[in-house]
């Protein structure tokens, strides 16, 4: 019997200790988990930031903005780079509603592996999907 945890229960795993560890405000975290979009990423903490990933393994996706506490009590969403500013937002509300209006297409479920595992499970995929659209044309 198989007793490897699912990406479901890796990503739920996840939530709960992103919660114990506290460097994130429990209203952020509440309103982000509300949200299905991401509540079905992997989620994962730095410098009081909420990150978000596609995968449930280190190093982790950067292809998602993430959420900065500010110094007024609201938020700064950033990213997916360090480099990439996307904003201020007042509430943890608006704050999620950016990140969600970037989200990219294939965000989610999260993919229990690594980043680089993703990548070969996408490209696979990718490939198959490609596969099936030409068999499904014939040449006159």
């Amino acid at each position: 019997m198989d007793t490897t945890p699912s990406g479901p229960q890796l990503v739920e795993a996840g939530w709960q200790k992103v919660r114990d560890d506290g460097r994130v405000r429990p209203e952020l975290l509440e309103a982000a988990y509300a949200e299905p979009r991401l509540r079905r990423l992997f989620p994962w903490t730095g410098m009081g930031e909420l990150h978000f990933s596609r995968c449930t393994e280190p190093l982790w996706t950067w292809d998602i903005p993430y959420i900065q506490p500010a110094a007024d009590d609201g938020y700064r969403v950033s990213g997916p780079l360090r480099s990439e500013t996307v904003g201020p937002a007042a509430t943890p509300q608006e704050a999620i509603a950016m990140v969600i209006e970037r989200l990219p297409p294939n965000a989610g479920p999260a993919f229990a592996g690594t980043p680089a595992e993703l990548a070969a499970h996408e490209a696979t995929a990718s490939t198959t999907a490609a596969g099936s659209r030409n068999a499904g044309h014939s040449a006159n």
